[in-house]
């Protein structure tokens, strides 16, 4: 994608079977708040389903993502009936919500730290699709330039509790692992959308 190689065809892709992702992620949120204890932690990190849900008078970010959805040539009933989302795709995001239920929360919290690195990626894919993909009308970035924020701030809160709150060295250990395996669902799902563009 950075390198300006994928055809319109495997950018609708992307952006549909991502879509599966971007919609669980209010859910993923919700479950750390259905384990999560500590009503001052709650009141913090519910702001995050109102950033993806949206709220009364202001879209949120799935809104946002089923705009990049149009500009890539998808339409919002393709998009919603996720009937082009691939098996691979639907796997990994429900293993995902699989463990932001049944793990510890502080556990699913330093899973969310993948978005530790998400505003250098976001501006990186800015850049890209600027540069390679001009036909992508301005709209459709909308999702990329409020998460550079958005995603800074929301480290910025989850890293300090995780390192306050996973005292033990068995937590710390826990959280390491919850962090390593949302990245290999990050990972799985960009091999299965890969797949699904190449067909190799």
């Amino acid at each position: 994608m950075n390198a300006g190689t994928l055809s319109r065809q495997d950018l609708k892709t992307w952006a549909v079977n991502r879509y599966y992702y971007q919609r669980s992620i209010p859910l993923k949120d919700a479950a750390i708040l259905s384990n999560c204890p500590d009503r001052e932690v709650r009141r913090r990190w519910i702001q995050r389903i109102l950033d993806h849900d949206g709220r009364e008078g202001s879209e949120g970010g799935i809104e946002a993502w089923l705009r990049l959805c149009h500009a890539v040539g998808a339409t919002r009933d393709e998009v919603e009936s996720e009937e082009l989302v691939v098996p691979g795709v639907r796997f990994a995001v429900d293993a995902y919500l699989s463990l932001a239920r049944t793990r510890p929360w502080i556990e699913a919290v330093a899973s969310s730290l993948t978005e530790l690195f998400a505003p250098t990626l976001m501006a990186k894919r800015i850049s890209a699709f600027e540069d390679h993909y001009k036909w992508v009308d301005e709209e459709g970035l909308a999702y990329f330039r409020g998460r550079v924020s958005l995603a800074k701030a929301d480290a910025d809160y989850a890293l300090p509790l995780v390192l306050e709150r996973a005292g033990s060295r068995e937590q710390q250990d826990a959280c390491v692992a919850a962090l390593r395996t949302k990245c290999e669902i990050l990972w799985a799902q960009l091999d299965a959308i890969d797949l699904a563009c190449t067909g190799a």
